[in-house]
C-alpha cells in the first residue's frame, strides 16, 4: 500500500504542477506546454504532413473550405494561430486539426457533407479542439502518464522485482482505460460543443450539426465506447439535442 501511495503523491505533484484554468473548458487542465511551443509543434507537424499525404486541389471543395473556414476561424479569433485550412485526398471520412489552428479535411468526408451548415459544424468542432487547447493537454498528460510509469517500475524493481512485470503491464491497460481514453472522449465532446457555438456565431444553423452527426452514425454500428477515443454517436447526438434545446 505504501508504495501505491507514493505513486499517487508523484502523479499529483507532477500533473498539478503544470495545472491552469481556462475560461473555454471552466475546468483545471493540466498543461505543461505554453502556447509558443504549441505553435512551433503544429508548425512541424503540419510540414511533415504536406510532405507526405496527397493534397487535392479540387476546385469546389477547396472554395467551400476556404469559405467556411475563414467565417469560423473569424469567429474562433486567435490571429497568432494563424489558421490554415488543406484538404487531403482520401477517402475516409475524417479531419483533424493539429496545435496551432493549422485543420485538414478528407475528402472523403466532404463528399457526404451536404451544404456550408454541416461542413461549419466539422470546422468548429477542429478548431474548438485548437483553441481548447487539447493537442497539448493530451501530450502534458502522456507526460504525466510515461513520468508515473516509470517511477512505478523503478519502485517495483527495487521492492518487488518479482511482480515488476505484471504491476506494469497493469498500469499500462488501467491508465490508459481509466484515464487517457477518458480524456479523449471527454475532449471529443468539449469540441462538439464550443463547435457549435462557434457555427452560430459564424452565422450557421446549428441544427445541421444534429443533421450531420445523425448521418455519420447512419449504417455504424452502435455500442460501448469504453475502450475508444471518440464517444459514440449516440452521446454526440444527444448532447448536440441538449445544446438545441437551450
Amino acid at each position: 500500500m505504501k508504495v501505491f501511495k507514493i505513486i499517487l503523491l508523484f502523479a499529483v505533484i507532477l500533473g498539478f504542477g503544470g495545472c491552469v484554468s481556462t475560461t473555454q473548458t471552466g475546468r483545471s487542465q493540466v498543461m505543461l506546454m505554453n502556447e509558443s511551443e504549441e505553435l512551433r509543434i503544429g508548425e512541424q507537424a503540419r510540414d511533415e504532413i504536406l510532405k507526405k499525404a496527397n493534397i487535392s486541389h479540387d476546385p469546389a471543395m477547396l472554395a467551400m473550405l476556404y469559405r467556411v473556414g475563414k467565417k469560423i476561424s473569424l469567429a474562433a479569433g486567435k490571429p497568432e494561430f494563424k489558421w490554415e485550412f488543406y484538404l487531403i485526398n482520401d477517402k475516409s471520412k475524417n479531419a483533424f486539426c493539429l496545435p496551432g489552428g493549422k485543420v485538414f479535411v478528407y475528402t472523403g468526408l466532404m463528399q457526404i457533407i451536404s451544404n456550408d451548415d454541416e461542413l461549419a459544424t466539422v470546422l468548429g468542432h477542429e478548431t474548438a479542439h485548437a483553441l481548447l487547447r487539447h493537442g497539448a493537454e493530451r501530450s502534458s498528460m502522456n507526460s504525466v502518464r510515461s513520468g508515473t510509469g516509470l517511477m512505478l517500475a523503478i519502485i517495483m524493481q527495487a521492492a518487488a522485482p518479482k511482480y515488476a512485470n505484471i504491476a506494469n503491464n497493469a498500469f499500462s491497460i488501467g491508465s490508459n482505460a481509466l484515464v487517457m481514453l477518458p480524456y479523449s472522449r471527454s475532449h471529443e465532446l468539449e469540441a462538439d460543443k464550443y463547435g457549435v457555438q462557434l457555427m452560430i456565431k459564424a452565422g450557421y444553423d446549428p441544427r445541421y450539426a444534429l443533421s450531420f452527426w445523425q448521418k455519420m452514425s447512419a449504417n455504424k454500428s452502435s455500442g460501448n465506447d469504453f475502450f475508444s477515443t471518440h464517444p459514440s454517436d449516440e452521446k454526440r447526438i444527444k448532447q448536440i439535442k441538449e445544446l438545441l434545446a437551450q
